[in-house]
């Protein structure tokens, strides 16, 4: 049998590390049950030198993994544990995350491209605070005592575990959207099938050690690597998923939620993709609109769901914000995550950067000025520099890069029509210094999530999630919680007595 595990060095800080490679279930690495020589190649986007390769998951695994988490939910998760002891195992999955803090990050970097610094202080900072909140929430999931009958009935409801959950995260966050899957789908008692990106499975096979360290019963959390064309296929079809939970594409979640509905009718939350606009006034603060407008596209190289990809700024104030913008752009460095002067990374595949470089040329095609960027690096490693569009039209494509476009309006109510001339709905930010116009505009954008003076940042006690063709469902939060649990009705008749035959 092929070893299940690799060793790879971390060039910039030459550490050795033994990264599994196996499937993980029941607690275990495992190979795949009828797919034994089937590997995913891993490519560092920096130097697109391979790093090592993983086991690639096959369809019975997933058959197998599912079976493992049903086994787990009826017997040692579900229902048969306490929330306190849920908590507790959480807890503990977070402290461990941050004992290995700085491993985990430049595995990060080094599969995903992002800087080391940002995947440490941020993306795994972020995840061991959401799994402490989810921790804090596992003890006080309650139902309702309602009032029927005083005299003769009483009702209830439970908050019930939905059960087995399959779960596909993206590339972009790798171990945050781990979290945000996770965290929730535990706190409430269900069991788990995690299929990760095949690009960046990496940092889940890590943390599947710790949910094994941390004490979590076998079966309660799988990790099955695999092409979303077989893993994510096999879950979104499968009979004995009772939910599935996917961030990713607008087109693949269509396939999924047709799979959904056409299998056992699972439960299905979507976070899906957008053309997120924001809107400048002329009543802004234009340094720190810049500074938002920079981060809303360029920050993970804009490979970002609500990267807000369309900017619309006043007439009056048009060529002093390009300008400002222009610069402040200028400034962010695109290069090697492990470099310490790097705010981004590469993007994160071949593909992906063609797909970026395919898009730049159609912006061209389509009339648009570049104000920066849009000019070619030499040498090896994905990057894309900061690259700015102007004069744009509304029916530009939508470019998970750091690539900005920006439009103009006159009047709030173009500004609003324009930001919401879209058929997606996943966030939208807007700046101005006049306190009603806030208000009035928050309101009229067509967002799951607004951010008004800001841009791009989330908190774990906050829903997040689209409307329109952005999604179903929300994350983060209490809302995150009904993701995951089914709600039960108990009529209890303790008074009346039925006459019979009627």
């Amino acid at each position: 049998m092929a070893s299940l595990s690799t060793r790879i060095v971390i060039p910039a800080t030459n550490r050795e590390l033994d990264i599994p490679t196996g499937l993980f279930i029941n607690n275990e690495f495992v190979p795949s049950a009828d797919s034994p020589n089937d590997l995913i190649h891993l490519v560092n986007p920096a130097t697109e030198e391979t790093i090592c390769s993983v086991v690639a998951g096959s369809a019975k695994d997933i058959d197998i993994a599912v079976a493992a988490a049903r086994s787990a939910f009826n017997t040692t998760w579900g229902k048969n544990v306490t929330g306190f002891e849920r908590s507790k195992l959480l807890n503990k999955l977070a402290d461990l995350i941050e004992r290995d803090q700085d491993i985990l990050a430049e595995v990060e970097s080094l599969n995903n491209g992002k800087p080391f610094k940002i995947a440490r202080d941020f993306d795994i900072g972020d995840s061991i605070q959401c799994l402490r909140y989810y921790a804090g929430w596992a003890d006080k999931i309650t139902g309702q005592t309602i009032e029927v009958d005083n005299k003769t009935k009483l009702a209830f409801t439970r908050h019930d575990p939905i059960g087995v959950c399959g779960q596909i995260i993206p590339w972009n966050y790798p171990i945050n959207m781990w979290a945000w899957k996770v965290g929730p789908a535990l706190a409430c008692g269900c069991t788990i099938v995690m299929k990760p990106s095949e690009l960046t499975p990496l940092t889940a096979l890590m943390l599947s050690k710790l949910i094994a360290e941390a004490g979590f019963p076998p079966g309660v959390v799988n990790t099955i690597p695999s092409l979303g064309s077989v893993g994510g296929a096999a879950l979104s079809a499968h009979m004995d998923v009772d939910k599935v939970a996917f961030t990713g594409s607008t087109v693949t979640g269509r396939k999924i939620m047709e799979a959904a509905a056409k299998s056992n009718l699972k439960k299905v939350s979507l976070e899906l993709g957008g053309k997120s606009p924001q809107l400048v006034f002329e009543s802004a603060d234009l340094e720190q609109a810049a500074n938002w407008a920079c981060l809303g596209v360029l920050y993970n190289t804009g490979q970002d769901c609500t990267a807000g990809s369309r900017l619309y700024v006043q007439d009056t104030i048009y060529d002093k914000f390009v300008s400002l913008l222009v610069s402040k752009a200028k400034e962010l460095v695109i290069g090697d995550g492990f470099d310490e002067k790097s705010g981004g990374g590469p993007l994160v595949s071949k593909t992906q950067f063609d797909k970026v470089w395919r898009y730049i040329e159609s912006g061209r095609a389509q009339g648009a000025k570049v104000a920066l960027g849009g000019q070619k690096r030499p040498g090896k490693g994905f990057f894309v520099d900061p690259t700015i569009f102007t004069d744009i039209n509304a029916n530009m494509d939508i470019i998970f890069g750091p690539v900005l476009a920006v439009g103009r309006f006159k009047t709030e109510e173009e500004g609003i029509s324009l930001a919401n001339d879209t058929s997606y709905g996943l966030g939208a930010g807007l700046h101005s210094n006049d306190a009603n116009q806030c208000m009035r505009v928050s309101s009229a954008l067509e967002a799951g999530t607004v951010w008004v003076n800001q841009y791009n940042l989330l908190n774990n006690n906050v829903p997040f999630g689209g409307k329109k063709q952005s999604g179903i469902g929300r994350e983060l939060g209490s809302y995150a919680l009904d993701e995951y649990t089914s709600v039960k009705a108990v009529h209890w008749n303790f008074g009346e007595k039925l006459d019979w035959p009627l």
